[in-house]
């Protein structure tokens, strides 16, 4: 049996990704601060609110994971996530501020504690759970960071979306992949 290191081993992440038109909204958003600023982090993956944050974990994750994600899908059911405005963590990162989150909040609760029971290679996150959408992450100029959060400070942008789903991405040493999609099926 073949050992992992941290080093060897797979890069995972679990996220949410918005419907259209929501997720074209947000790309465009990405694309323009990519355009404008050469930003590059936050356009290696689709719009999304992250659920759990990039592990690494051996390639059969995979399939251990698969199994317990659709179980917890199953018993759990849609909701609505509303976004509104921007925010900032630090200076360099810009995000689409998640505002109606307390059903999210619940399902992302219940995600880590089922984890935690049936799938304990997740680790546990030692941050709290801070719902957003990263427009740009950790390489933005610092020299254009003042007016851009003087512009974001005034711009306006709201939404609402249905969740219906989530989804398993693995990074295959260049980009993000879409490894399963998790459709929630349980009753209110």
């Amino acid at each position: 049996m073949r050992s992992h290191t941290k080093e060897s081993a797979t890069l995972y992440l679990l996220a949410l990704l918005p419907p259209e038109p929501v997720r074209q909204q947000v790309w465009e958003m990405k694309q323009e601060l990519h355009h404008r600023t050469g930003s590059r982090n936050a356009i290696r993956l689709p719009p999304h609110i992250t659920l759990l944050p990039p592990m690494r974990q051996p390639d059969t994750f995979t399939t251990e994971a698969s199994v317990v994600l659709r179980d917890f899908a199953a018993s759990q059911a849609p909701f609505a996530v509303g976004m509104q405005g921007f925010n900032w963590f630090g200076s360099r990162t810009l995000f689409v501020e998640v505002r109606v989150a307390e059903a999210l909040r619940q399902f992302h609760a219940a995600l880590v504690a089922h984890c935690a029971q049936y799938l304990p290679a997740v680790p546990q996150e030692p941050r709290p759970f801070t719902p957003h959408m990263t427009l740009a992450t950790r390489d933005l100029p610092e020299a254009q960071v003042p007016a851009l959060r003087q512009e974001f400070a005034a711009r306006c942008y709201e939404a609402t979306f249905p969740v219906s789903t989530f989804e398993l991405f693995r990074h295959n040493g260049q980009q993000w992949v879409g490894v399963e999609t998790f459709q929630l099926t349980g009753q209110p």
